[in-house]
């Protein structure tokens, strides 16, 4: 009971938190992406074209943001970098497919956007590649 009302969290598990919710963004997100790359030729066809570049091209780029992003996230690695783009591909598919419905239709890209807003701000932690190189680099 005491753990569960203390003010003063350890290191270890903010750590192991970032870990889960990097390795849970990742998967979901990764589904996505896997989806789009299945059925890419069904798909290409009502595709919002969100850089005026046609719908399949923007297809591509949101597919491959999705898988390549999710894994870099996964491991840890350019985890900042990796979420800047999942965040604006998030962003359109809230604000853009789903007219900014963050309490219906749009709910699950929201909740992307802002787990993906916590890997930008709070970094990947210390149980990632990430972290492993920022060790050496201090040591």
């Amino acid at each position: 009971m005491r753990k569960t009302l203390a003010t003063l969290y350890p290191e270890n598990g903010t750590n192991l938190a970032l870990l889960i919710l990097r390795l849970g963004l990742a998967i979901l997100t990764m589904h996505h992406g896997y989806q789009k790359l299945l059925h890419f030729d069904a798909m290409k066809i009502g595709f919002l074209n969100f850089l005026g570049l046609g719908s399949s091209v923007s297809l591509a780029i949101a597919m491959i943001v999705e898988l390549f992003g999710s894994i870099l996230i996964a491991l840890g690695l350019f985890t900042r970098a990796a979420a800047i783009p999942l965040m604006i591909i998030m962003s359109i598919a809230l604000f853009k497919i789903k007219e900014g419905d963050i309490f219906g239709g749009g709910e699950s890209a929201a909740l992307y956007l802002l787990g993906y807003l916590c890997l930008l701000v709070g970094g990947p932690g210390t149980l990632s590649i990430d972290g492993i190189f920022a060790k050496e680099s201090q040591g």
